[in-house]
C-alpha cells in the first residue's frame, strides 16, 4: 500500500494565465510556481524555499535533466550572482515549473465532550539497557558505551537531554527547587525573548502534587513546573542475568560466554555505580522505573524453560539499600521478555503468578513509611491465555500494571523496513494487541492498566541509517498514537541511547530525530485523548488529546504519502450537533458564525484569539533517511553551548486549512477549541 511515487516537478510548455494566479502553488506576481513549504505563513526568502523544497525534489527525480537542474539550483544558491541569474530564469522563462504531486482534501471531526482514553503524565518513557559495547548484529556493534554500567553519566548532553523532556524552555531555581518555565497561550502575538506568547491571570493560587504550579497576578506570567521530565525504564535482555552488588561480593561486569544466556555471563551492578545513576536521576528529576532480575534461583529445565522458585533476596537486598539511601523508584518491573514463549528464557504463568505474590509482599514491607511504587509484569511479548492466566494466579491488587513490548517493523536488517514504516495497514496491526489486552484487562484484572515497557519498531539493535533517521519518525509517532488511543499509560521507547534506534547518538549525545519527535509528544500532547472522524486518504493519520497543562487540543498529523499533499480542515462535533439540532438560526447568526469558526475553537473564541500553533517536521534537503529534522524548515541542532533547541510553533490563521506537504508531520495546537472534556 506505500505510495511508490516519487515528489519532484514537471516543467510544461506554457505560461501560467493571470486567471489561473488564484490556483495554490501559483504566486500572481511572479507566474512561478510557488512551493509553500508547510503554509505556514513563515516569511522565507525565495532562495532558502528553492533550496529546502525544490531541490530535493529534484535530486530525488529519475531522469538527467531534473538531476542537472538540481545541481544547477544548488550552485546558484552558493553563488549571489549566479542567484541573480537563476531569478531572471525562473521568471522570464516560457516554463513554469508546477508541483508533481497532488493535493487532497481531508476533514477531520475532533469529539470533544468526552476522553475516550487516558494516558499518564510521563507517558514518553525512554530505556537504558544492559547491553555491552561486545553486542554485536549484522557485522556492526552499535552499542559502545551506552550500558547502565558503562555510560558516561556526566555527559553534558545527557543531563540536558533528560531535563529538557519537561514541559517548557527555560529553568530557573526557586527555594532550592528547581523549575521550568512554561508558557501558557491564550491567542497573544508573540512577545519576549522566547518567541512566545504569555497570557494573563486573573485569579492566584497554588497547587502542590508531583509538581508546584504558581499562578502571578496582574503581569503576563510563567507556570513554575516542578521537574515533568522524561521516565527512565532501567531493563533489557540481560536484566534477567543482573546480580546486585552485596557485602563481601566481587562485581564482575558482563563478558561474552559461550552457552551463556544472549551469550554473555552474568554481570554486576556495584552500589557505587548505583549511586551515580541516582544522582543522575536526582539532577534531572527524572522518573525511574527499574527492571528485576526474575531469573535468580530458577534453573534451565528444556528448550528454553526455566523453573523452580525466584529467589528474592539479592532483589530484597538491593531494594532494601534503595529505600535507605532515599532514593525514589516509581516502579519495579519483574523480569523481561521472559512470559508465553519467552525470548531466551521462559516462564510458566503460574510459577510467575506466586513470585509476584512475594514480590508485592516485599514492595508492601520495604516502603511502609514512603511512597509505594507500583508492581509491573511481564516486561513481555503479549500472549493472551499467558496474561490472562498470570492475573488469575497472582489475584487482585498484585500487579499495578501489565507491561508487554512491540517490535513490529522486523529485523533491523530486514530491507522492507522502510516500506512497513510507511505502511498504514501493517501501522495499523498492532492496534489488536492493544484491544485485546484491554479487554484481557477487564475481564481479569481491571485493577490494572497496561503500558508498553520496551518498543524499539526493529529489533537487533535496530536498522542502521533508519531507526536513527527521519524516517523512523512516522511509524515512532503513530505507534505512541494508537497505544494513548487503547488506554496505554506509558510508552517506552528502546532506547534513550545505545544500538541503532536510541534517541541519542550513542557516538556523541547528539539528539537523533525521533528524541525531537518524543518531545514535542511530551510537551503539547495531554493527558487526554480524545475520539476523531477522519475523512479521506489511509495515508493520512490523526490523532487528538487535550492540549498539555492548558485548555485547549492538540493534534498529531502524519502524512504517510510520499505523492499526496493534504489540504486538512478539522471541525468541532460540539458544534455540529448544536447546528442540527437548531436549525431555525438565522444565516446572519449562529449559523454564519458556525460556518467561519466551526472549523477550529466552537463559540468561545473571540477575534483576537483566531490563531492556531503548528510544529511542521521534513527532513533536511528532502532526504528522509536524514539524521538532521527541520522543524517549521528550521535544522533541530544543539545550540553552540550545547543546549536542546527552542521549539517555537508558528502562530497561523485560524480558519485556514491545515497544509501537510508529502512524507511530513505536524503537530497543531488549538488554544480556544471548545472542548468541554479538556476543562
Amino acid at each position: 500500500m506505500v505510495d511508490s511515487s516519487g515528489i519532484g516537478l514537471r516543467p510544461f510548455m506554457r505560461q501560467v494565465p493571470a486567471h489561473k494566479c488564484r490556483q495554490p502553488g501559483i504566486d500572481r506576481r511572479s507566474r512561478a510556481t510557488v512551493i509553500e513549504g508547510q503554509s505556514l505563513g513563515a516569511k522565507r526568502r525565495l532562495s532558502t524555499r528553492w533550496a529546502s523544497a525544490i531541490t530535493p525534489s529534484l535530486w530525488q527525480a529519475p531522469d538527467v535533466g531534473r538531476r542537472m537542474l538540481g545541481e544547477m539550483l544548488r550552485a546558484a544558491l552558493r553563488d549571489s550572482a549566479m542567484t541573480s541569474w537563476l531569478l531572471l530564469l525562473v521568471f522570464f522563462q516560457p516554463f513554469t515549473f508546477q508541483l508533481a504531486y497532488g493535493i487532497q482534501s481531508a476533514t477531520i471531526v475532533v469529539r470533544g465532550s468526552f476522553v475516550v482514553a487516558e494516558t499518564d503524565d510521563n507517558f514518553v518513557c525512554a530505556t537504558l539497557d544492559w547491553w555491552p559495547p561486545e553486542k554485536c548484529n549484522y557485522n556492526q556493534c552499535p552499542w559502545g558505551r551506552a550500558s547502565v554500567l558503562n555510560l558516561d553519566l556526566h555527559h553534558p548532553i545527557l543531563a540536558k537531554a533528560i531535563q529538557a523532556a519537561d514541559a517548557g524552555g527555560r529553568v530557573a531555581v526557586v527555594g532550592g527547587l528547581q523549575v521550568s518555565w512554561v508558557a501558557l497561550w491564550n491567542g497573544c502575538e508573540p512577545a519576549l525573548q522566547q518567541r512566545v506568547c504569555w497570557s494573563r491571570v486573573q485569579q492566584w493560587g497554588l497547587v502542590l502534587s508531583w509538581q508546584l504550579v504558581l499562578y502571578i497576578t496582574a503581569k503576563p506570567f510563567y507556570v513554575l513546573v516542578a521537574f515533568n521530565p522524561l521516565r527512565i525504564r532501567i531493563g533489557g535482555s540481560l536484566q534477567d542475568q543482573v546480580v546486585y552488588e552485596e557485602p563481601n561480593m566481587i562485581c564482575h561486569p558482563f563478558q561474552k560466554m559461550s552457552g551463556g544466556l544472549f551469550g554473555f555471563s552474568k554481570g554486576c551492578l556495584s552500589m557505587a555505580r548505583w549511586d551515580e545513576l541516582n544522582a543522575l536521576f536526582q539532577k534531572t528529576g527524572a522518573v525511574i522505573t527499574f527492571g528485576l532480575n526474575a531469573l535468580r534461583g530458577r534453573h534451565s529445565i528444556h528448550y528454553g524453560a526455566w523453573g523452580g522458585p525466584w529467589n528474592a533476596s539479592n532483589a530484597r537486598s538491593f531494594m532494601e539499600y534503595t529505600v535507605s539511601k532515599g532514593y525514589r523508584v516509581d516502579s519495579w518491573e519483574f523480569g523481561n521478555e521472559l512470559s508465553g514463549h519467552g525470548v531466551g528464557a521462559r516462564v510458566d504463568a503460574q510459577l510467575y503468578g506466586k513470585d509476584l505474590i512475594q514480590l508485592k509482599t516485599i514492595v508492601d514491607e520495604l516502603y511502609k513509611k514512603s511512597p509505594r511504587p507500583l508492581v509491573l509484569a511481564p516486561g513481555g511479548f503479549y500472549e493472551q491465555q499467558w496474561y490472562s492466566q498470570l492475573l488469575q494466579v497472582s489475584g487482585s491488587g498484585v500487579v499495578n500494571v501489565m507491561t508487554h513490548h512491540i517490535y513490529n517493523l522486523g529485523a533491523g536488517d530486514d530491507p522492507r523496513l522502510i516500506n512497513r514504516i510507511l505502511d498504514p495497514q501493517h501501522l495499523s496491526q498492532i492496534a489488536n494487541t492493544f484491544r485485546d489486552l484491554q479487554l484481557v484487562l477487564r475481564r481479569h484484572g481491571p485493577w490494572s492498566s497496561a503500558w508498553v515497557s520496551e518498543s524499539g519498531g526493529a529489533y537487533n539493535s535496530g536498522g542502521r541509517l533508519v531507526s536513527d533517521t527521519f524516517i523512523d519518525s512516522f511509524w515512532y509517532l503513530d505507534q505512541l498514537g494508537l497505544a494513548a488511543k487503547y488506554n496505554t499509560k506509558v510508552y517506552c521507547r528502546q532506547t534513550l541511547i545505545g544500538g541503532n534506534y536510541g534517541l541519542l547518538d550513542t557516538r556523541n549525545f547528539i539528539p537523533n530525530p525521533d528524541y525531537y519527535s518524543a518531545l514535542l509528544w511530551h510537551r503539547v500532547m495531554g493527558k487526554g485523548v480524545l475520539g476523531i472522524d477522519i475523512s479521506g486518504s489511509p495515508f493520512l493519520r490523526a490523532y487528538a488529546h487535550c492540549a498539555k497543562h492548558r485548555a485547549g487540543v492538540s493534534l498529531l498529523l502524519i502524512n504517510l504519502s510520499n505523492s499526496t499533499a493534504f489540504n486538512v480542515s478539522v471541525q468541532n462535533d460540539m458544534n455540529m450537533l448544536l447546528a442540527e439540532g437548531d436549525a431555525i438560526l438565522k444565516e446572519g447568526g449562529f449559523i454564519h458564525g458556525l460556518k467561519r469558526a466551526v472549523s477550529w475553537v466552537g463559540r468561545k473564541a473571540s477575534e483576537g484569539a483566531l490563531q492556531r500553533e503548528e510544529y511542521h517536521l521534513t527532513a533536511k534537503d528532502g532526504y528522509h533517511r536524514s539524521q538532521t529534522m527541520l522543524l517549521n524548515g528550521n535544522p533541530l541542532q544543539l545550540t553552540k553551548e550545547g543546549d536542546i533547541p527552542a521549539m517555537d510553533p508558528v502562530l497561523v490563521p485560524l480558519h485556514s486549512p491545515i497544509h501537510l506537504i508529502p512524507l511530513s508531520i505536524a503537530f497543531v495546537v488549538f488554544p480556544n477549541f471548545e472542548a468541554r472534556a479538556c476543562v
